[in-house]
């Protein structure tokens, strides 16, 4: 068959393995200059590594990306390593996962043990609720509770307020509290202390998988945006794009759902309301090249407090902050210490249509209250990144919110990353989906 796929993701790169490897015809279409959808990353001209525009990493757990890094010979390529997630706190950093005596679950003990600012049962109780989570058989079961309201009532409001409250709001904004826990549970049950990446950066693994799938027979056409899927008399679809159209037995989508109803108006409109519905925020990614460290205790990620859903309240503008040379040697960088001031947003936010410039105005003097010794002089340069659909959500119930990935429209499919449901967003729960989707079209 002549399958046409669009976006050259993990999700889209995964399919056209699978599908170019039993032979058949594949072409990708992707809208950027490069492979790798939200996972893609750049380079300065001083580095040896890429750098992802939104930060990345793999768990232990990843074992659908893992699996498919191995499948095309790259395994000695992924590295693993244990940096210090911290909570941020007036008084100091407060670390939750820091690797102090050699074994996860016992360091995760001492972690929880030394959060001061909750009383000691406070404590105990946040710890035995974090490892019950994770021994839990079936979280589906749990998609009928808001994530908020569980926690709250499991772990107390104290634990609650100083550490699941803020990331909710910080994750989800207004509509944090209505986010269910199915959600929650698959994050908790899903992570490990140490944290994964490829030798060259995501992008690196990225090209390696293209190169592989370009071996196999596929086209991949870089900026290429998709603009219409109608389908065709007698069977199929064409594909059209600014600079013509192309005819397709099959056509397996992994743009957003709300992309998906613009791009084939022929689907039914109840499909059409379905994807409609789907909500999800949007990413941004304000990253600074420091010729200095920002976070002297060697945090790599700081989880930040967030009281207030619009951020008018909140003592940081956005809603986490990764030093990513407190991860990876600075040395892949050349020497520079990389920061990411990281935020989910929902899509008609002012901050994505604020320049650098502006952003940067709102978002540095909070970086003293990390360090107060930093100045806008330790910036050599920066970068913006911003991305409209990124983090899909999860309502109550949402198991039965989400759309087939067999379309009304015989041989159309879709693989968003809100289909991932109750997983995550990310590199691994893509690479899944776009398998997945790769078989379901071949056994049909």
């Amino acid at each position: 068959m002549k399958i046409a796929v669009v976006g050259a993701g993990a999700a889209g790169l995964a399919a056209a393995y699978d599908l170019s490897r039993a032979g058949h015809d594949v072409i990708l279409f992707e809208a950027g200059a490069e492979v790798g959808g939200l996972a893609a990353g750049f380079k300065d001209e001083s580095w040896d590594w890429t750098l992802e525009k939104f930060y990345h990493h793999w768990f232990y757990t990843d074992q659908d990306v893992l699996g498919l890094i191995e499948e095309i010979g790259h395994a000695d390529e992924v590295r693993f390593y244990s940096p210090i997630t911290s909570l941020w706190h007036p008084e100091r950093n407060y670390p939750l996962d820091k690797p102090t005596l050699g074994n996860a679950l016992l360091s995760r003990v001492v972690n929880v043990l030394g959060l001061k600012p909750l009383p000691l049962v406070d404590r105990l109780r946040f710890g035995a609720v974090g490892f019950l989570l994770k021994l839990y058989p079936s979280g589906i079961a749990l998609e009928k509770h808001t994530a908020d309201d569980w926690l709250r009532r499991a772990v107390g409001r104290k634990a609650h307020e100083m550490i699941w409250r803020p990331l909710l709001i910080g994750k989800f904004g207004p509509l944090y509290d209505r986010v269910n826990m199915a959600w929650f549970w698959a994050r908790m049950v899903k992570r490990t202390a140490q944290l994964g990446t490829f030798e060259g950066g995501f992008q690196a693994f990225l090209e390696a998988l293209a190169e592989v799938v370009t071996g196999q027979g596929a086209e991949i056409r870089l900026n290429t945006p998709v603009q219409l899927i109608t389908p065709r008399p007698g069977g199929g679809f064409h594909v059209s794009c600014q600079d013509g159209s192309l005819s397709a037995d099959r056509v397996l989508s992994t743009t957003s759902p709300r992309l998906m109803a613009r791009l084939a108006p022929a689907l039914p409109d109840d499909y059409k309301a379905q994807l409609n519905a789907l909500r999800s925020m949007g990413a941004l990614a304000l990253i600074l090249a420091l010729d200095r460290q920002l976070m002297a205790d060697g945090t790599y990620w700081l989880n930040l407090p967030a009281s207030s859903p619009d951020k008018s309240q909140n003592p940081f503008p956005f809603l986490a902050l990764v030093e990513h040379t407190n991860y990876l040697d600075r040395e892949y960088y050349g020497g520079d210490h990389l920061v990411y001031c990281g935020d989910y947003l929902p899509p008609d936010h002012e901050y994505f249509s604020l320049i650098k410039e502006e952003l940067l105005e709102r978002f540095l003097p909070s970086l003293t209250k990390v360090n107060p010794a930093f100045e806008p002089t330790w910036i050599r340069e920066s970068w913006l990144f911003r991305a409209p659909y990124a983090q899909p959500v999860p309502f109550v119930d949402q198991s039965q919110r989400l759309p087939d990935i067999r379309t009304p429209l015989p041989g159309l499919y879709l693989a968003s990353m809100s289909q991932v449901y109750p997983w995550d967003r990310g590199t691994n729960y893509a690479v899944e989906m776009g398998r997945r989707a790769a078989r379901m079209l071949m056994d049909d």
